[in-house]
C-alpha cells in the first residue's frame, strides 16, 4: 500500500508546488485539505477537531503549511487561533490514526526582530504575536514528538521568504515595480533579506525527512549568506531587462507618510507603517546548517529568478 502524504494548507502558493512536486517525483497518495476547496484540495478548518475518513499507517507523513501568516492583517487572536489549536488539533488527529511523522513549516518570526545573524541554536525571541503562534506550535509538536521519541520524526523549517511562480507577496510586487520603473529603496540599500526558491524548499523538505529515522530537526531554508535588498533588486534589474534603480527614500518619510494614507482609507491597499517598517529591517538568517549537513540548494538566486521569470513572464504574470 502506498504511503500518504496529508497536506493541511495544501491550497496556497507552496502547498501548489509541494503537490505537483510530490506527483511528479514520488509515489505517494496525495491527501490535500484547506479552507478553500479546490479539485485537488477538500475542505478542513485545522482550529476544529480534524475528521477524514481514510485509513491511515504509521509510516504516513502530514505536511502542516495551515496558518495565519500575513503580518500586520490580521487580529492578535486570529494568530493563536489557528496557528496554535491548529498545531494542536494535528497533533490529536496524528495520535488518533497512529501517524509518527511530521513536517512543519514554521517561520523566521520566532527569532524575534534584529539586525544580528540567527541561527538554528540560538535562543527564539519572537515578538510578534505571528512569532509566538509559531514558536509555541514547534513546541506543541516537539511534546507530540517526545510522547513516543524513538517512533516518531519531526521536521521544523523555518524559511525566509519562499518566492517563485505563485507567491503573489512582496518579491513579485518588487519585480513588477523594477519592470515598471517605479522601485525605489525604502530607507537603505544594505538590507539582508533571507529568502529561498519554492521549488528548493518543496524539494528539500522532502529529501531532509527521508534522510533520518527518528527524532527532531530544525533547519533554517535561505541562500548561505543571505543576500541584501540591493543585491536582489540588481539580479531582478538584469532579469527584466532593467537600468538597476538608485534611489533611496528616507525611512522616516516613508513610516510618515504610510500612516497619514493608512489614517485616510488606504490600509486597504496594503499601505501600513508596520509594513513599511518591515522592509527596513534585516532578516539576517544563516543557512549554514544545511551546507553543513550536506543538504544543497539547487538554485543560486540568478537562477531561481531566471526560472521563476520564465515560469511567469511568458503567461503575462510579471
Amino acid at each position: 500500500m502506498r504511503k500518504n502524504i496529508i497536506i493541511f494548507g495544501g491550497a496556497g502558493f507552496i502547498g501548489t508546488h509541494l503537490k505537483n512536486y510530490l506527483k511528479e517525483t514520488t509515489d505517494y497518495n496525495v491527501l490535500s485539505f484547506d479552507l478553500i476547496k479546490t479539485e485537488t484540495d477538500n475542505f478542513i478548518d485545522v482550529r476544529n477537531k480534524i475528521e477524514i475518513n481514510h485509513t491511515f499507517s504509521s509510516d504516513d507523513i502530514i505536511f502542516i503549511l495551515a496558518a495565519i501568516h500575513r503580518t500586520p492583517g490580521h487580529k492578535d487572536y486570529e494568530y493563536f487561533e489557528t496557528n496554535i489549536k491548529g498545531a494542536e488539533n494535528i497533533c490529536a488527529f496524528a495520535e488518533e490514526h497512529g501517524i509518527n511523522n511530521i513536517i512543519f513549516t514554521s517561520s523566521i518570526a520566532p527569532y524575534g526582530t534584529s539586525e544580528d545573524l540567527k541561527s538554528e541554536d540560538m535562543l527564539p525571541t519572537p515578538n510578534t504575536p505571528y512569532g509566538i503562534s509559531k514558536l509555541t506550535a514547534e513546541y506543541i509538536q516537539r511534546i507530540w514528538q517526545a510522547k513516543q521519541k524513538e517512533q516518531r520524526k519531526l521536521l521544523i523549517i523555518r524559511a525566509g521568504v519562499v518566492f517563485g511562480k505563485g507567491e503573489n507577496g512582496n518579491n513579485t510586487r518588487l519585480f513588477k515595480s523594477i519592470k515598471g520603473n517605479a522601485f525605489f529603496y525604502p530607507g537603505r540599500k544594505d538590507t539582508i533579506k533571507a529568502s529561498v526558491y519554492v521549488k528548493d524548499f518543496v524539494r528539500l523538505a522532502i529529501e531532509i525527512f527521508n534522510s533520518y529515522n527518528n527524532g527532531v530537526r530544525l533547519y533554517n531554508f535561505t541562500y548561505c549568506p543571505a543576500y541584501s535588498i540591493e543585491q536582489i533588486v540588481e539580479s531582478m534589474s538584469e532579469i527584466a531587462g532593467k537600468k538597476p534603480p538608485k534611489l533611496v527614500i528616507n525611512g522616516s518619510l516613508l513610516k510618515f507618510a504610510a500612516a497619514v494614507l493608512g489614517f485616510i482609507g488606504f490600509k486597504k491597499l496594503g499601505i501600513h507603517p508596520d509594513r513599511v517598517k518591515k522592509l527596513m529591517i534585516s532578516t539576517n538568517i544563516d543557512g549554514h546548517k544545511l551546507i553543513e549537513d550536506n543538504f544543497s540548494l539547487q538554485y543560486d538566486l540568478k537562477s531561481a529568478l531566471n526560472d521563476w521569470y520564465a515560469d511567469c513572464d511568458q503567461k503575462g504574470l510579471f
